[in-house]
């Protein structure tokens, strides 16, 4: 089976699949797949691209929250603000969520000098990082979260 590479977040998916299975980016179309080399450094795990797939674009650089699943919105990409940047359910939010399960005002996504934290702000349902609740939490490159139904993984390049 041909494997294929995000070309977002560079991880290895299966050719049956439509999206990324990190990252939730729409993998290329059948036709326009192709093989992709991988560069590995001794001591590292971290893997470069060296090809990227026919039609794809560069891999951005930059801090992105990518939601993988949550109704129609699985694939779209948010790129966090300079300060704090709201999710919620509320139409004026940074990251707007459109569904009972997200509370008005659920969670901000702080940038400090060490990275990015999240931070619950009282919602019923919670927020989730790599499935346990929490209330803050300092994210890292690949962390899932989730605030009500929308899954999303946390990518820091």
């Amino acid at each position: 089976m041909t494997k294929l590479y995000c070309s977002e977040c560079g991880f290895q998916n299966t050719e049956d699949g439509k999206y990324c299975s990190r990252c939730g980016a729409l993998l290329p179309e059948a036709e326009n797949r192709a093989e992709t080399t991988l560069k590995f450094s001794p001591g590292t795990e971290e893997r470069e691209a060296t090809e990227m797939p026919q039609g794809a674009d560069h891999v951005r650089e930059g801090t992105h929250l990518v939601v993988r699943s949550g109704g129609d919105m699985a694939g779209e990409i948010f790129e966090p603000i300079n300060g704090d940047t709201t999710i919620g359910r509320q139409q004026d939010s940074d990251i707007f969520l459109d569904d009972i399960t997200v509370s008005r005002n659920h969670a901000v996504l702080l940038h400090q000098d060490d990275g990015y934290y999240i931070q619950d702000q009282g919602s019923l349902n919670g927020t989730y990082v790599n499935r346990a609740r929490v209330e803050t939490q300092k994210l890292a490159d690949g962390d899932q979260l989730q605030i009500g139904k929308y899954k999303m993984t946390f990518i820091q390049r």
